[in-house]
């Protein structure tokens, strides 16, 4: 019986580990490329030890074939990476919203690289993306994320192939809210450059001998900096309330 009891024990944990790999590879705070791999790989199996009592009723018994064990592990595997990413991609909104913010107040030029996104990115998006992981972790939205890893056995059924029609439109829409929602954040932004570049074409119509350029960029650096300053906080207050209901399609109790 223990013989029995063994592997069957270790393939429900392999089953588990797959999938909060996947999701832990690609989540907010813990997907970044500056964070150990010992670190992702400890926090993996920390979880997937808390969640291998509660969800081994669920799995599927152990196949008989190897080619069986490779298929639902990296089934598993493939789901994990799948709700990583739908994560990932609601903290893209502060990334499309400071990258605007960048171009309205002149400093888009300023680049420098992001973790989260593995690239060179504008400082606004840099700095707004990296103190949003910190918010979702000082505001316990973090917890949300490791309920979604639990709920995420009764959405997708260990051992079934996920429904790619509802993954799909599931997808398309937090991309779209993704960047709908950047776009809000920088409202003030865009009207802050209508208003800056109109009120320039003014001053240069009227005084045409005064050299405007010289004044409009530190003047649009300055009053973009103090306009950043001034809703800074409203901005990322909304951002935490879109990110918690943008979790909610991964959780059951929701």
């Amino acid at each position: 019986m223990i013989a029995d009891l063994i592997p069957t024990q270790i393939f429900a944990f392999m089953l588990i580990l797959a999938r909060i790999s996947g999701v832990v590879m690609l989540m907010p705070g813990f997907g970044e490329l500056n964070i150990p791999a010992w670190i992702k790989v400890a926090f993996s199996v920390a979880v997937s030890v808390v969640l291998l009592p509660l969800v081994s009723p669920v799995l599927p018994p152990f196949p008989s074939t190897p080619a069986g064990v490779v298929v639902l592990t990296v089934n598993e595997a493939l789901i994990g990476l799948l709700i990583g990413a739908l994560t990932r991609l609601l903290l893209n909104a502060l990334h499309v919203g400071g990258t605007v913010i960048a171009f309205q107040t002149g400093l888009a030029a300023a680049q420098g690289f992001d973790a989260n996104q593995h690239s060179q990115s504008a400082m606004f998006a840099t700095f707004m993306t990296l103190l949003g992981v910190n918010l979702i972790f000082a505001s316990n939205l973090h917890h949300l994320l490791v309920q979604a890893m639990a709920d995420s056995y009764m959405i997708f059924s260990p051992g079934k192939v996920p429904p790619l029609g509802q993954i799909s439109e599931l997808s398309i829409a937090v991309v779209r809210h993704s960047f709908e929602i950047g776009v809000k954040l920088a409202a003030p932004f865009l009207a802050f450059g209508i208003v800056f570049n109109v009120g320039l074409g003014l001053v240069a119509r009227l005084m045409p001998t005064l050299q405007v350029f010289f004044i409009a960029v530190p003047a649009q650096i300055l009053l973009g900096f103090a306009l950043f300053a001034f809703v800074i906080t409203s901005m990322m207050f909304w951002f935490l309330d879109y990110f918690r209901s943008g979790l909610a399609p991964l959780l059951t109790s929701q």
